[in-house]
């Protein structure tokens, strides 16, 4: 048994759907303190030639909440950014295949951003063939004061998985013998660099996959999720596949 463990990501970049496509279960994190400076909530996408961000505006409440404490802005203007990556991607080959579900992703009704996130990765790994089951790290029966790589074992091993997977970010966080001592390997996934035209501007890697599905055939954003990734050891860096 495969499990990878993320925060929630709003639309992020192609190498969170590689992970949760390669474990059999995905857990995202909804009871851990919410990042003001981090990822949530916004991403990047291409705009002009340049890279820009869109946002999920939230209400201000104290820094202390956890994820799914966060409440989404009744200031959240969803015809608004619908018609900004409009505008941005209109133009783009893949456009009228990625509105629809673009549409039906910013349109979804709630007030709650951890809801609101987990929709979008729910309807984005659907439409491009994720079967993996994805669940709430709060359903999951652990100490939950747990912290860093203590948490993750915890929930490995509550759900009986014998492997562990991580982005390539966190490779000097994590010791592989610690993890081994429970009975567990572990492992870290390194996307492979590709490229494709973005309307002849000089290309800017690790957008949203917003941005990879409006430029590729959904037959080619599923094979960059399936095949175009190593995966390494912590001291090694080893690849494996």
């Amino acid at each position: 048994m495969k499990t990878a463990i993320m925060q929630p990501y709003f639309l992020p970049y192609i190498g969170y759907f590689q992970l949760i496509n390669l474990v059999d279960i995905f857990v995202i994190y909804d009871n851990i303190q919410y990042t003001k400076k981090g990822w949530i909530n916004r991403n990047r996408y291409m705009l002009n030639g340049k890279d820009s961000y869109f946002t999920i505006p939230i209400n201000r409440s104290s820094n202390y909440l956890s994820i799914k404490e966060k409440s989404i802005s009744n200031n959240f203007d969803k015809k608004k950014l619908l018609s900004q990556i409009t505008n941005a991607y209109r133009k783009a080959p893949h456009f009228k295949h990625t509105f629809p579900l673009l549409e039906e992703i910013v349109g979804f009704e709630s007030n709650n951003l951890f809801n609101y996130i987990l929709n979008s990765v729910n309807l984005t790994c659907n439409h491009l063939d994720i079967k993996t089951k994805i669940i709430k790290s709060a359903d999951i029966n652990i100490n939950h004061d747990l912290k860093k790589s203590d948490k993750v074992i915890a929930i490995c091993k509550q759900l009986n998985s014998s492997i562990y997977i991580n982005p390539i970010g966190g490779i000097n966080l994590y010791s592989t013998m610690e993890f081994n001592k429970n009975n567990i390997e572990i492992f870290f996934l390194k996307s492979n660099p590709f490229t494709y035209e973005q309307f002849k501007n000089e290309f800017v890697p690790w957008l949203s996959i917003l941005d990879v599905m409006m430029f590729n055939s959904k037959a080619d954003v599923i094979d960059v999720i399936k095949n175009r990734f190593s995966l390494v050891t912590e001291k090694s860096h080893k690849i494996y596949s």
